[in-house]
């Protein structure tokens, strides 16, 4: 069921006064986000005309903007996603592994999110890799997919990464499979401090190499002894790395994966209305319960926040590793079915391939009969008149 509220209303009712008063300090990004969203399934971006030729039902498409930030659009990319993804997962439980930046640092990624994102993603997916072989731990290589978010309930800005990590791995010789412990993957407090280090010498070698850029509250930072400082603090804080409790298989890990590989800043549900230049929305109190709250913001505050969360062009919001990377993957997982062959069934082995998505053809509401294309229109071109559609069916 289609929203009664959607972002794309916000951004057209107040999208052009907002781009107006901060234009000045809106980039590339920024601005084709805006207008993507605005134009989104609108007969601006062109569509098509389907009609029943049996009862003259006529049904009117129009096409989607496509853009990853756009919330209509990411419903279908992550259906796509997750049907070239099914394949790929294993009969074994699966954990969510969750690295976040303390404020200090977020504050830089947000000036410099191509660079950081990247040392985010190495510096996760690297303690992961470094201490899951260790045999102390687990003792065996591993696989992983990474996604990242960069926002609280409220629309802050917050990166962090979710894990999603089977739970277990090939040993080191490749002839058997280890799995965790029940309920148990790594020990966080182990995790935590190598990720820090790691993070914290991978943003000390790109400031050294002349890649971080430092605006407004944050200009102090190029000088190299303000920003060494800056890094004995971080040094000195825990960074929260958390485990949450472990997917039971296959089946929950594609239900989790659907709502967060594609996930934006705030989704058009939780949308409540637009009134006299202020939007009010639905959030989640975590720190009192997951206790459901209302909160409504300047219609200009609600964008600036949302656009916090643009991605530069280029940067990956998914990105796979271990066994699970790109290039040698269907390989490598055929290897770990091979070593899962004597612990699971045949049938356990292929569920992911049971649960891809079958495309539905339209068929008529009115009559259940197969629907026609009658007409295509593209953007920048004018849609076909009523008439014309009539006399087509």
């Amino acid at each position: 069921m289609r929203p009664t509220l959607e972002v794309a209303d916000i951004f057209r009712r107040h999208g052009a006064a907002y781009v107006q008063a901060h234009g000045g300090h809106l980039g590339r990004v920024e601005r084709r986000v805006i207008s993507a969203i605005e134009l989104c399934r609108t007969s601006a971006l062109g569509g098509h005309v389907q009609g029943c030729r049996a009862c003259g039902t006529l049904h009117v498409a129009y096409n989607s903007c496509r853009n990853r930030h756009c919330p209509k659009c990411q419903g279908a990319a992550a259906r796509d996603w997750l049907a070239a993804r099914a394949d790929d997962l294993l009969p074994v439980p699966y954990f969510h592994v969750v690295f976040t930046l303390p404020a200090e640092i977020a504050a830089i990624a947000f000036q410099n999110k191509t660079v950081v994102y990247g040392i985010l993603f190495k510096s996760a997916a690297e303690t992961l890799r470094i201490i899951a072989p260790d045999p102390r731990h687990l003792g065996a290589g591993i696989g992983l997919v990474a996604v990242l978010h960069s926002w609280g309930q409220t629309l802050s800005y917050h990166p962090h990464l979710h894990c999603i990590v089977p739970g277990g791995g090939p040993s080191s010789d490749g002839t058997r499979w280890i799995a965790c412990r029940p309920n148990f993957f790594l020990p966080v407090r182990v995790l935590s401090r190598l990720y820090r280090r790691l993070f914290l010498q991978a943003l000390r070698a790109a400031f050294d190499a002349g890649q971080l850029r430092f605006f407004a509250e944050n200009a102090d930072l190029a000088d190299p002894q303000a920003f060494a400082r800056l890094l004995i603090a971080a040094n000195r804080r825990d960074w929260v790395v958390y485990a949450k409790p472990p997917f039971g298989g296959p089946e929950q890990v594609l239900a989790y994966l659907s709502r967060y590989t594609h996930r934006v800043a705030i989704a058009n549900s939780r949308l409540v209305s637009v009134e006299s230049g202020q939007v009010t929305f639905r959030w989640r109190d975590y720190r009192h319960g997951r206790r459901p709250r209302h909160m409504t913001l300047d219609a200009g505050e609600f964008i600036r926040r949302f656009l916090l969360h643009t991605l530069p062009d280029g940067v990956h919001r998914i990105r796979h590793y271990g066994f699970l990377a790109n290039g040698q993957r269907a390989a490598r997982l055929a290897a770990c079915r091979a070593l899962l062959a004597d612990r699971v069934s045949q049938a356990e082995v292929h569920v992911a391939s049971a649960m891809k998505p079958t495309p539905v053809l339209r068929s008529c509401p009115c009559c259940g009969r197969p629907m026609a294309m009658i007409a295509v229109w593209y953007q920048g071109q004018q849609p076909p008149s009523w008439a014309f559609w009539n006399d087509s069916s």
